[in-house]
């Protein structure tokens, strides 16, 4: 049910292959930059040239890199105790996983099915449609047993344990915030983006809606739970002018939840794609046009064979490794809501950049210029030489 590209790790700093930083990675390791840079269209990016070996690509493009046992894309050639282990795992693992995860969808299913019985879809901004205005016992059924079937699910993945961290900063409790403020209520979660695992740890937390292609609209069960999250659908394919309609949509939905304590907030991943957890792209000012306060949220995925990051490798290949490791493990950290000032309010440009740069302070992680563009330029890439070896 996670959002695909388009819309919207390690503590420490990895390291670079070769040893030394190349001068692309010294781009995407710059410490605060005043603004993001332009990125490079696609096609100047598809001019690079095609000879480049996975190595040099790696460096060119490392927030999409991966750097775990199984290689580029999850194509790499794996040990012979790794080898055993996943055989091992694909035997007496993955169908106790899949069998459980399957359980934990349909019963999900049947209470939201429960839960919308007479209860007309509504259609927001010709965007699809969806049961963001659920009340009462419907709206209790669908919250609480959607956050508690969510942990189950990331249990069933092999996240038994979650540790969350809530970082303060040094003049929060200095009296400095004033007290309005204080009793606001964000509008929005935004979130780093890693791995189709981050929209679980969302719904087992605060169960917000986000923003979907159509087509998960179309769904068996999924369809009907993303209907009852309150999802704005959108065609991202499209380049017609709906994208006014899906903008305006989240807007009015951050507006509400704002304003409506009842209201489910919305998520939205600013950088638009998944990383491999090290980096933090530009962020979209989708999330911040509202001019609404937001609650920043950082997730990290430590990893000592499979990387849960979903950066390059395909959806069915990722999902069996997933479900093959024993354990798998998710840290978060919950930053203080960021109160926009009256410059940033009026400057969505401005308050996206700022928030960005804290959220990289506070994480630990690389501020990088790249962008979805420059990730399919290096899918492409790494599928040609894959493909050639």
């Amino acid at each position: 049910m996670a959002p695909n590209d388009a819309a919207t790790a390690a503590p420490s700093e990895p390291e670079s292959v070769g040893g030394r930083m190349s001068s692309e990675d010294m781009v995407a390791t710059r410490p605060l930059l005043s603004s993001p840079s332009p990125s490079p269209s696609p096609s100047a990016a598809s001019a690079a040239p095609v000879q480049e070996s996975i190595e040099e690509l790696d460096r060119k493009y490392a927030p999409y890199a991966r750097r775990d046992a199984y290689g580029p894309m999850g194509l790499g050639p794996v040990g012979a105790l790794e080898a055993f282990r996943l055989a091992f795992a694909a035997v007496v693992l993955v169908p106790l996983r899949v069998v459980a995860g399957m359980l934990v969808l349909v019963v999900y299913y049947l209470v939201c099915r429960v839960c919308t019985l007479r209860v007309e879809e509504e259609r927001e901004g010709g965007e699809g449609h969806g049961y963001a205005r659920l009340e009462g016992w419907r709206r209790e059924g669908v919250v609480r047993c959607g956050r508690a079937l969510a942990r189950a699910m990331l249990f069933v993945f092999g996240f038994y344990w979650i540790p969350e961290y809530d970082c303060r900063f040094a003049d929060a409790e200095d009296g400095h915030a004033d007290q309005s403020k204080e009793m606001e209520r964000p509008g929005a979660i935004v979130s780093n983006h890693v791995s189709y695992v981050d929209i679980l740890y969302h719904m087992s937390a605060s169960f917000p809606s986000f923003v979907a292609k159509r087509s998960v609209a179309r769904l068996p069960l999924v369809g009907l739970i993303s209907k009852c999250l309150g999802c704005i659908f959108v065609q991202r394919e499209s380049k017609t002018s709906d994208f006014k309609g899906v903008s305006g949509a989240v807007t009015e939905r951050i507006q509400r939840a704002h304003q409506q304590k009842n209201a489910p907030m919305m998520l939205l991943f600013p950088e638009g794609t998944t990383t491999n957890g090290d980096y933090l792209l530009p962020f979209k000012t989708g999330a911040f046009i509202a001019k609404a306060p937001v609650q920043s949220v950082i997730l990290r995925y430590p990893y000592k064979r499979f990387n849960p990051a979903w950066e390059s490798m395909s959806g069915a290949r990722h999902v069996f490794l997933l479900l093959c490791q024993f354990v798998n493990y998710l840290e978060v950290i919950h930053l203080p809501v960021y109160y926009p000032s009256e410059q940033e309010k009026n400057d969505p440009k401005l308050y996206a950049n700022n928030v960005w740069k804290l959220m990289a302070v506070e994480g630990n992680l690389i501020l990088s210029v790249l962008g979805l563009a420059e990730k399919r330029v290096y899918h492409a890439a790494l599928n040609g030489l894959l493909c050639q070896s």
